[in-house]
């Protein structure tokens, strides 16, 4: 029985944690996506940036300085620090591509990691 040798391991190992890390679900964000918001933020204590104001909501003083209070709440956490800043910005990574092009790329790496460890295996013999 075929044995892979240990590069071929290696790159066996970590197509696949690519594959599984980078593979999108039907709705929502990667395991990967998922992992680096969750490590910006494990505690959920970094503020979001508020949504936009609804239309119908534009007139109504206390909601528009309601609002404008969280949006100012949110840019002086944001502006705090460096780190801060970079902390918010991976909370809210998002994957890189749209998931049927995402699924695509990923599907291509692995072909292209299985043709790699079989090159491999030919300069072994």
């Amino acid at each position: 029985m075929w044995q892979p040798a240990r590069r071929q391991w290696a790159l066996i190992w970590l197509v696949a944690v690519l594959v599984i890390l980078g593979w999108p679900p039907d709705a929502g964000r990667s395991l990967g996506a998922t992992l680096v918001n969750w490590a910006a933020d494990p505690g959920n204590t970094l503020p979001a940036m508020p949504p936009p104001l609804p239309r119908g909501l534009d007139d109504d003083g206390n909601a528009v300085a309601e609002h404008d209070l969280l949006e100012r709440s949110y840019y002086d956490e944001r502006n705090r620090s460096a780190v801060t800043r970079i902390r918010i910005d991976l909370k809210q990574t998002a994957d890189p591509f749209e998931p049927t092009t995402q699924r695509q790329l990923l599907i291509g790496l692995a072909v292209i990691g299985a043709l790699i460890v079989w090159q491999l295996e030919g300069r072994r013999r």
